[in-house]
């Protein structure tokens, strides 16, 4: 039985989440600014037609503004991680399988399934447009690298309405398709490894690299690119992973809003980085064994040391008690501080995860265990029905003057009562 692997991905995801509440923004040039309102994470179709690259520091293209009435927001994840969490569940009613790629992306495997796979991606298309208001775009193919190509054509390719299937073509199309597309498109490779296959192997195209010699690229790279060639092949090697299997780590980091120097507002940012950390990893039922603490100065000033220091705190027993992780992550905080840095960015991870329910407890810690497990319980359903921050610890601050720009943040309509859209 043939293998169909669709890779669905939301159009220009964090500026079609921002039109979804403010229809003014249709037809015109948008973006959307990483932390602190710094580069381009997000552009809509007009945006790219005016030249704007992903990535680009947004003081390069102020200019548009004026000339060309480009508008640009800040950052709203409260708003994309909803519409995500939303427009995943409804992938998820059309195929058995289901892996959740990024916070816009998604892997449906169709294999076996009856009916035409074409059919199956318009009718995708046309619920998440319906219900979310979302466009999106569905490749399909034998392997998840061909379905990130099919996809990447999907894009591109208006004849296809925003599904392409791979094995639709010929394999005389295929190849000719293959022969047109820059080795940096083909997934898991990129810029700087494209320019290292063109320099080793004088490999330009996604059809060079199809037609190299597998055991060649295993010794002059790695298993890892092999495994792309023969991906590209249709031999599939790269399963869907189960859209419940725990991370090994959390991580929660972020660059201030300007530069900090006192201990104190360190402490109160890395205190609300373990409160974030600590609520994902409860919302997989994990507990942590280890909790490391980062902090960082600015890289780009000239004359001044850059100093980037982190450490590790191993913990008694596993926890996922936020109260635990914040006193260790606050004692390691003083063991790396040191006064006269202007610091720029902190963050805190989680580390040796392991479930829940495979942690013991003791005769004598039970009942505090089970205490400490109904506060977090607690303060995770007020804050998932209220919104972020409802119930918090003192600990992180009040004014939090140290958090990160956001001068053009929209509402948080779908998560915060106090910002829902009001129709006029």
């Amino acid at each position: 039985m043939s293998s169909a692997i669709a890779l669905v991905d939301g159009n220009n995801f964090y500026v079609s989440c921002e039109r979804l509440f403010n229809p003014a923004l249709e037809q015109r040039p948008v973006v959307v600014l990483s932390n602190n309102d710094g580069c381009v994470v997000s552009r809509s179709e007009e945006a790219k037609a005016l030249g704007i690259r992903m990535g680009v520091p947004f003081f390069e293209i102020r200019p548009l503004v004026n000339s060309h009435g480009l508008v640009w927001l800040s950052s709203n994840y409260a708003l994309y991680g909803d519409i995500s969490a939303r427009m995943m569940r409804l992938l998820g009613e059309f195929a058995p399988c289901q892996e959740i790629y990024s916070i816009d992306e998604c892997f449906l495997d169709f294999s076996g399934m009856p009916g035409n796979v074409i059919a199956r991606g318009c009718a995708i298309r046309r619920r998440i447009r319906q219900y979310l208001g979302i466009p999106i775009c569905t490749g399909i193919g034998a392997t998840k690298t061909l379905a990130k190509l099919a996809n990447h054509v999907a894009k591109t390719g208006r004849e296809y309405g925003g599904v392409f299937d791979w094995a639709e073509l010929s394999a005389t199309e295929q190849t000719a398709l293959l022969s047109q597309l820059d080795v940096g498109k083909v997934w898991g490779v990129g810029r700087k490894l494209a320019l290292q296959l063109f320099q080793r192997m004088s490999i330009r195209t996604a059809l060079d690299l199809q037609r190299a010699n597998a055991i060649e690229i295993r010794k002059k790279f790695n298993v890892v690119m092999e495994r792309t060639v023969a991906e590209l092949n249709g031999q599939s090697c790269l399963e869907l992973e189960d859209i419940d299997t725990p991370k090994a780590h959390i991580q929660a980091t972020r660059s201030f809003g300007r530069p900090v120097t006192e201990l104190s507002e360190l402490r109160e940012a890395v205190m609300s980085y373990v409160i974030r950390a600590a609520e994902r990893m409860r919302d997989q039922h994990s507990v942590c064994s280890q909790i490391s603490v980062c902090i960082h100065t600015g890289r780009h000033n000239p004359g001044v040391h850059h100093y980037s220091p982190s450490t590790l705190i191993p913990l008694a027993t596993p926890t996922d008690d936020t109260r635990l992780l914040g006193v260790a992550a606050l004692r390691g905080l003083t063991r790396i501080f040191k006064p006269g840095y202007r610091y720029k960015k902190a963050g805190v991870m989680l580390a040796g995860l392991e479930t829940a329910a495979s942690m013991q407890s003791s005769l004598f810690t039970g009942e505090q265990q089970a205490r400490a497990t109904r506060l977090m319980t607690a303060m995770d359903v007020i804050n998932k029905t209220y919104g972020m921050n409802t119930a918090t610890f003192a600990g992180a601050g009040i004014v939090q003057p140290w958090r990160m720009q956001s001068a053009r943040r929209s509402p948080r309509c779908t998560t915060r009562w106090d910002e829902l859209a009001v129709a006029c």
